[in-house]
């Protein structure tokens, strides 16, 4: 990972995004493997407003060097500061445009995930009707946790999303 000389202003720009940041709905399908998965699409989806609200752009430039080409995922701040990482390619044939293409796709989604930390979600209907488990939180009641889920625009105190856990030490867990 390579960093600007300073992430004063975009560490704490990233922790404001990262704490609107969902997950990534696994909306497509692959017909080999039998599995769903979370598309490019779904992950850009999953952190694209919540980085430009937090004034973070997201730049994937496809580079190359000895190594051989790359995706670099950057996170740029309005300041100027960035973080950025590269993830390798490896297309099937080094001359088809379409396995160049879905090796450029494949990296730049699981680069994107992994930056902003997005996890993978089934879009099965399951988060409608699951019930809360409190196993996490030893001590915390389900009437808080309740509280939690119930409020759509998240934490007043911590500013956590709803339906996420508190930040440590947040006044409404521990009323």
């Amino acid at each position: 990972m390579k960093t600007s000389e300073s992430i004063i202003k975009i560490a704490p720009a990233l922790l404001v995004a990262q704490r609107k940041i969902g997950g990534a709905i696994k909306g497509s399908t692959n017909p080999f493997f039998k599995s769903s998965y979370a598309d490019l699409g779904s992950v850009m989806e999953a952190c694209k407003d919540a980085l430009n609200d937090a004034e973070i752009a997201i730049l994937q430039p496809i580079g190359s060097d000895e190594l051989g080409v790359y995706v670099e995922t950057v996170l740029l701040h309005s300041s100027g500061e960035f973080i950025s990482d590269k993830m390798r390619i490896a297309p099937k044939s080094e001359t088809n445009p379409q396995d160049q293409g879905s090796a450029i796709s494949y990296a730049r989604r699981y680069s994107l995930q992994s930056m902003c930390f997005i996890p993978a979600e089934d879009d099965d209907g399951e988060k409608a009707t699951r019930s809360v488990r409190n196993d996490a939180k030893p001590g915390v009641s389900s009437e808080i946790i309740g509280k939690r889920l119930d409020n759509p625009s998240g934490c007043s105190s911590c500013h956590a999303p709803s339906g996420k856990p508190h930040a440590s030490g947040c006044p409404e867990v521990l009323a």
